[in-house]
């Protein structure tokens, strides 16, 4: 097993684990985190949720959700579940290690679906070194449209799924939601500077949506002198109390 660390989301907030073999947290969890519309009650599913981060950031936002998380990685699923335990949030946050294209959870049983999707074909550049950094970067084991299909499957009529991922594959992701009857609602793009071109792109999709997208003002993560904006430190939990 790869050394474990714990380490705070905020001051006094929640806290997550992580493993040297794993791909560390980064910016796309903590933005894509701010983008569904959040509220108590909600079903979520976290698709490829590898050590929990991102599942611990949408209960750090939202503490009366109730999430499932699934990954096919057994190494990251054992530390998910000691996160779980380490906030004592094992009432409102479960890991499963499972195929998300096999997984026998019911369907519809979820009102909102995340996903930090695997970024990159197999054929499209050098692969990560170690098993678990190629399985969260590259689709060798899950693609675009089995996350889709997914999600269409779990998510109930008028349930949301929400995802990052890079600007080059906005063509790709578009098609695989709508032949999997999910229809893009929002997006928005995400820049260094307003003249920068955009880094990633987060999306929210609807099962059974009518078309029509809302094209929303990108998220802007550096000021003209190079500090983050306010909004990204909002996003970093910077200038709020934990909840």
């Amino acid at each position: 097993m790869d050394a474990a660390y714990w380490e705070e989301l905020c001051p006094g907030g929640l806290r997550f684990l992580y493993g040297n073999g794993q791909f560390p947290p980064g910016l796309d969890s903590f933005v894509l985190s701010s983008m569904p519309r959040l509220k108590p009650g909600l079903r979520v599913c976290d698709l490829g949720c590898g050590t929990g981060f991102l599942s611990i950031l949408l209960l750090q936002r939202q503490r009366e959700l109730t999430v499932t998380g699934l990954d096919i990685q057994p190494e990251a699923v054992r530390l998910a579940r000691l996160a779980a335990a380490g906030n004592g949030l094992q009432d409102r946050l479960t890991f499963r290690r499972e195929d998300l294209r096999e997984t026998d959870l019911p369907a519809g049983s979820f009102d909102l679906a995340v996903c930090n999707p695997p970024y990159f074909p197999p054929s499209s550049g050098p692969l990560p070194k170690g098993e678990s950094r190629r399985t969260a970067r590259t689709e060798e084991t899950c693609t675009l449209e089995d996350v889709c299909r997914a999600a269409a499957r779990l998510l109930r009529w008028g349930g949301s799924l929400c995802l990052v991922h890079k600007p080059e594959r906005l063509t790709d992701l578009l098609c695989a939601l709508r032949e999997n009857g999910l229809e893009p609602k929002r997006l928005r793009l995400v820049c260094a500077r307003p003249e920068k071109a955009p880094s990633l792109l987060l999306l929210e999709a609807r099962r059974g949506g009518r078309p029509g997208l809302q094209a929303e003002p990108p998220l802007i993560l550096e000021n003209p002198d190079g500090s983050p904006t306010a909004e990204l430190d909002r996003i970093y939990f910077r200038e709020e109390a934990p909840l």
